[in-house]
């Protein structure tokens, strides 16, 4: 029995030690007949080719509802918008809902979220996170960071939210899994 224990303990901590990193990228209101790695040849989309490639590629994936907030929510609780409350963009999400990012927070990943938010509150879960304003500006985006302190940052929203990702993956602890959701306002219409 307690060799039996012994080696359940050894396995436990091999796993512990093979967590992947997660990194989940919502392009907004990108349609998947705008990337190649999909079969589509309107446009050729090579390093999102790759990230399916050696990722994960969601062949048959169903949003519960299709706008923004209530997908939102939907994602991070995994539940439809009647169990999570947030029914339609002007709802705002109840922060202390159980949420994929407490859970792995509460298996010792690291949280972040950097991007669109479009909840109406701010973020819980993450261990780091800088949210565009409601829908955010496309040009010279202002950012809230944790401190609640809202910066202007110059540039296009994708490039300064990728530059702001990339800052953070170079700074976290090196030590430990993440889990990271990067979510971009573009490719969303402007409105």
């Amino acid at each position: 029995m307690r060799l039996l224990l012994f080696c359940l303990l050894l396995s436990g901590t091999s796993l512990a030690q093979q967590r992947p990193n997660i990194i989940y990228i919502m392009s907004d209101d990108h349609d998947a007949d705008a990337i190649s790695a999909y079969n589509k040849t309107f446009i050729q989309t090579p390093n999102i080719d790759r990230l399916a490639k050696e990722g994960t590629r969601f062949n048959n994936a169903f949003v519960g509802n299709s706008i923004c907030g209530p997908a939102r929510a939907t994602l991070l609780t995994g539940q439809h918008s009647h169990k999570n409350g947030v029914v339609d963009n002007r709802k705002r999400f109840d922060s202390s809902r159980v949420s994929l990012p407490k859970l792995l927070q509460a298996a010792g990943y690291q949280t972040a979220i950097i991007g669109k938010w479009h909840l109406h509150s701010y973020p819980t879960g993450f261990d780091y996170w800088k949210i565009l304003p409601g829908q955010g500006l496309y040009v010279n985006p202002r950012l809230i960071e944790m401190s609640g302190d809202t910066i202007t940052q110059q540039g296009y929203a994708t490039d300064v939210i990728t530059d702001e990702t990339i800052k953070w993956l170079e700074r976290r602890d090196k030590t430990k899994p993440f889990v990271l959701l990067l979510h971009h306002k573009a490719p969303h219409r402007y409105f």
